[in-house]
């Protein structure tokens, strides 16, 4: 009877070890979850020439926010759909109200973005990957010599991409670091009255530089 049980628990135990392994192993399919923290840089497009040489052109802060997708491994191959919210603390710094990359004095606000991206697996546990797809964003601005937001804002329209590596570390949860462009080449204002001017064109780029960590399901 021991001999019999003693066979049964190792043959259990080969069964189970592989069954362990297989799941510890990263598939890089299924929805996710992520939170983002980085760097974030809003600034004047190439076509924007401003001679005074007082004029910021650019502000830059802390990025966050919060990203999901989902994702499907195909032979090596990863593509997948995302959608991202995000929010961040640059502003301009200076204290009065002159033009600064067409704006006037303003606070970056919130994000949103909905792309895809597509990959391949370094090894196992690696994805190096591209994305692109739709940004919008808001810019709030900020009233005279003090650093209150009015009630009025831009929101700008334009196109993202960049890329990035993923590594899982173990099957459910994962980190990436990722570099992304969005260039922002239409616009409207939103006035305190509630009503907004018609759409208009733009010239502004954004680099962000962000860590994410996540969980897959």
């Amino acid at each position: 009877m021991r001999k019999l049980m003693v066979a049964t628990l190792l043959a259990g135990g080969a069964v189970a070890a592989p069954a362990l392994a297989q799941d510890a192993t990263p598939t890089f399919t299924g929805p996710r979850v992520e939170a983002i923290l980085g760097y974030d840089r809003t600034g004047a497009g190439s076509s924007i020439d401003n001679d005074n040489g007082n004029d910021d052109q650019k502000i830059d802060g802390l990025l966050y926010g919060v990203g999901a997708g989902y994702d499907v491994n195909v032979g090596g191959a990863v593509v997948g759909v995302e959608g991202e919210f995000t929010d961040s603390t640059a502003k301009s710094s200076r204290s009065d109200f002159t033009d600064q990359f067409g704006y006037g004095r303003v606070k970056q606000g919130r994000d949103f973005y909905i792309g895809a991206r597509a990959g391949i697996l370094a090894d196992p546990s690696t994805l190096v990957y591209v994305k692109g797809g739709y940004t919008n964003t808001k810019l709030g601005v900020l009233a005279g010599d003090t650093n209150q937001v009015t009630d009025t804002s831009f929101k700008l329209d334009g196109w993202r991409i960049g890329g990035g590596v993923e590594r899982a570390l173990n099957a459910n949860t994962f980190a990436k670091v990722e570099y992304r462009y969005s260039k922002y080449d239409s616009a409207h204002i939103d006035y305190m009255d509630g009503s907004n001017s018609s759409e208009f064109d733009v010239d502004t780029d954004r680099h962000q530089v962000v860590a994410s960590v996540g969980w897959r399901f």
